[in-house]
C-alpha cells in the first residue's frame, strides 16, 4: 500500500546512491542505485509515495542531500553511525541496508544539519578555521627546516619580512634557501586570506542580534561569539545545559554495573556508591569545545570569574578541574542568555 509506513537508507556517494527501502515489518519492498543528482533523488522518493523516513550518514554531501529531500519525504536523518560499525563484508547495498533496519529500530542519533539561514555563516567559519590552521602549520615547517640544519629558531622572529634574508642566508645550500623562500610565499598568501576571510566573517556574524549579548559574557569576543553562533545555530536545539556540555566536550562519561543488590526480605534496592569516571566524552564537537575553553581560560584573568576559579582550586580542585568547571559555566552562561535574549549580568553570577 502507498499510505504504508517505509524506511528508506541511502549509501550517499558522489556519483550514485544506493537506496533500500523497507516496510514497518521489516521487509525489504526495493534496492536501487539512483545517480546523486538533485532531480533524480527527488523524483526517486516522490514515487515511492505514503510516509518515508530516509537515513543517511554524515559526510561532505550530507546537508545538501538533506536539504533537498526535505519537501518529498517525511523525515530525513542524518546520522553517525561509527558506533554500529561491525566486522565482516562490507557494500554498498550492506550498509544501505543497515541504515534502514537500524532506522525503523530508532537506533540511529540524528546529526543536527542547522538551516540555510546560517549556512553562510558556517562556511565562513570554516573558512577561517582553515586559513588558521594553515597558517600554523606552514609556520612549523619553516622552524622544522632550521632545526634540521640546527639553526635555533626560537621565538616568532623567523617569521617577519624584514629578517628573512639574513635567515635564509644562514642555510649552508642554496636548496634549502628556496625551500624556505617557497614556505615564507605560502605564509605571506595565507595571512593576506586569514585577514580578508576575518573580516567577512566577523561582519556576517554581527547581522545576528544573539552576537551583542554574546560578546559580554566573560571570555567571549568577537570570534568566539561568531564561532558559537555558526556551530549553535539555535540554542533550542539543547534542552538542558548538560546536553550542551555534552556536545561541547565538557561532560564526564560515568560508567557503572551491578547497580542492584537484594537485601533482607527480597527487597531490591541501588547500592549506594560514586560512578567510575573515565574521563571526558569523545564524541563532541571540536570547534566548540575550542570556544568554551579558550573563554575560560581568558575569563580567569579578571574578576569575577578569576576569584571563582582560585576559590576552587583552594577547595583542592586540581587546576585543570577547576578551568573545566568554569568552561561549564560559559557554556550554560552562553545557553541561557541566548534562549532568554538577556544581557550578561554579572551580579547574578556572584549570587549564584
Amino acid at each position: 500500500m502507498r499510505s504504508e509506513i517505509k524506511y528508506a537508507g541511502i549509501d550517499l556517494h558522489q556519483s550514485t546512491c544506493v537506496i533500500e527501502v523497507q516496510n514497518q515489518h521489516g521487509q525489504v519492498l526495493s534496492q536501487s542505485t539512483v545517480q546523486t543528482e538533485a532531480k533524480r533523488l527527488r523524483e526517486f522518493f516522490a514515487g515511492i509515495g505514503g510516509t518515508i523516513h530516509v537515513a543517511f550518514e554524515v559526510g561532505t554531501q550530507s546537508a545538501w542531500l538533506y536539504e533537498i529531500l526535505k519537501p518529498v519525504v517525511t523525515s530525513s536523518t542524518v546520522c553517525d553511525v561509527r558506533k554500529h560499525k561491525k566486522r565482516g563484508n562490507k557494500s554498498d547495498r550492506i550498509d544501505a541496508h543497515k541504515l534502514a533496519t537500524l532506522l525503523r529500530l530508532g537506533e540511529l542519533n540524528q546529526v543536527y544539519q542547522g538551516n540555510r539561514n546560517t549556512r553562510k555563516l558556517r562556511d565562513l567559519a570554516h573558512g577561517y578555521l582553515a586559513a588558521v590552521n594553515d597558517s600554523v602549520r606552514v609556520k612549523n615547517r619553516i622552524k622544522a627546516l632550521y632545526r634540521s640544519w640546527g639553526i635555533a629558531c626560537g621565538g616568532r622572529d623567523v617569521y617577519y619580512k624584514r629578517n628573512r634574508e639574513e635567515w635564509i642566508s644562514k642555510f649552508p645550500i642554496r636548496e634549502s634557501g628556496m625551500r624556505a623562500a617557497l614556505y615564507y610565499g605560502q605564509l605571506d598568501l595565507l595571512k593576506e586570506q586569514r585577514k580578508e576571510t576575518k573580516k567577512v566573517f566577523l561582519k556576517e556574524a554581527r547581522r545576528y542580534p544573539v552576537e551583542k549579548i554574546l560578546r559580554k559574557i566573560p571570555g567571549f569576543g568577537p570570534i568566539r561569539s561568531a564561532f558559537a553562533i555558526a556551530v549553535i545555530g539555535t540554542p533550542h536545539r539543547f534542552r538542558t545545559k548538560r546536553q550542551l556540555w555534552s556536545y561541547s566536550g565538557l561532560s564526564v562519561v560515568m560508567q557503572t554495573s551491578s547497580d542492584y543488590e537484594v537485601i533482607k526480605d527480597g527487597q531490591i534496592v541501588r547500592k549506594h556508591r560514586r560512578a567510575n569516571t573515565r574521563g571526558l566524552t569523545q564524541d563532541y564537537n571540536r570547534i566548540l569545545k575550542m570556544v568554551f575553553k579558550g573563554a575560560a581560560e581568558a575569563a580567569i584573568r579578571k574578576d569575577p570569574m578569576r576569584t571563582l576559579y582560585k576559590v576552587k582550586v583552594a577547595k583542592g580542585i586540581r587546576p585543570e578541574m577547576a578551568l573545566l568547571s568554569i568552561a561549564r559555566r560559559v557554556a550554560s552562561i552562553t545557553l541561557v542568555l541566548w534562549k532568554r535574549g538577556e544581557k550578561f549580568d554579572v551580579a547574578k553570577l556572584i549570587s549564584n
